[in-house]
């Protein structure tokens, strides 16, 4: 089990009369801009790191991959996403698979031909314009890498703001990535070479590379992602062989609580799809020490629920809502 370090408790204090009265107060969630603010600029990208920055969120959360040549780029598909990808001459990508989406991946690509590709705006009549009908376009965007958001940060004289690093990465399709272990050690190489130890969570779905980061950097919290829906399930709560994705930890050893699973683990925080989450999960991951921190959580209203809950966190792709609703109340 790896290093799991503790966060300290939050407390207001108030200053009446000489007397100082500790607790009582509702603590305000810590506010990560999903791929940056992926509702207002093009996902995963410098504009809409910037525009988090601007908004002030407590968090830049965003995805990571490898490339061909061994550079960590910031990217959430591991292959190239025709939903919002056109070549150097402007074309829409064409998707490499029958009835899918995707065209090359990552890791068959070097990071010069990677920066061939447009990302800076929505293919027009996709699913994904759909969803993000108001994200601004910002044409000649290009991928950039982790060094490079890193560098912009602190081109800005940003000291405050932290970095929750996602491996996307899959166990099901490992042709699409490099290894865990060399995807984790890339990561941690750039991290180390910006002097970001104390700034970064990693996170993943892939509880493998969450495994690796505990042995690698002890002192750098994990983030253990997880969802249990139809679209999308990598606790297999069902499957008595356990998850691949799990790195071997197996629901039924703890009766299905998944707190418990990260807990065992050696996580920090759990970080679950809000759908997910109840106010006993929630409590369950408080009594064992766990921050929780939900995704992605868009709507007024499920936004406004989260907060009433006392989550630890809220990952969103429209951050300026969250940092209203919190400073509504």
């Amino acid at each position: 089990m790896g290093v799991r370090r503790r966060f300290p408790l939050r407390m207001c204090v108030i200053a009446s009369i000489g007397v100082i009265v500790l607790g009582g107060c509702a603590t305000k969630p810590e506010i990560q801009g999903h791929r940056g603010a992926r509702g207002l600029l093009p996902e995963n990208s410098m504009p809409a790191f910037m525009r988090a920055l601007d908004i002030g969120v407590d968090v830049l959360e965003l995805d990571t991959g490898v490339t061909r040549d061994g550079v960590v780029v910031v990217s959430h598909d591991p292959c190239l996403n025709a939903d919002f990808v056109r070549n150097a001459n402007g074309a829409w990508l064409v998707a490499s698979t029958k009835g899918g989406k995707f065209g090359p991946c990552i890791v068959d690509m070097t990071f010069a031909e990677l920066q061939q590709f447009d990302v800076g705006r929505i293919a027009a009549g996709s699913d994904y314009a759909r969803r993000f009908p108001a994200q601004q376009a910002v044409d000649g965007t290009r991928i950039p890498t982790l060094a490079d958001l890193f560098n912009a940060v602190r081109r800005r004289g940003d000291n405050r703001v932290r970095f929750n690093i996602e491996t996307k990465i899959s166990p099901l399709r490992p042709a699409e990535s490099v290894t865990p272990e060399v995807f984790v050690e890339g990561i941690l190489g750039v991290i180390r070479a910006n002097g970001m130890e104390n700034r970064v969570t990693i996170q993943s779905f892939d509880w493998r590379t969450l495994k690796i980061a505990q042995r690698l950097a002890p002192t750098i919290p994990t983030v253990y992602l997880s969802a249990q829906q139809k679209w999308q399930d990598n606790i297999g709560a069902g499957d008595t062989g356990g998850s691949a994705w799990t790195a071997g930890v197996k629901a039924r050893d703890f009766g299905g609580s998944v707190p418990r699973m990260v807990h065992s683990a050696g996580g920090a925080i759990w970080s679950p799809y809000f759908g997910d989450l109840t106010p006993a999960k929630l409590a369950e991951a408080h009594s064992l020490g766990l921050k929780v921190v939900v995704w992605t959580v868009n709507e007024p209203k499920d936004i406004a629920r989260m907060l009433q809950w006392k989550v630890d966190g809220i990952i969103s792709d429209y951050p300026d809502r969250v940092k209203a609703a919190t400073q509504k109340r």
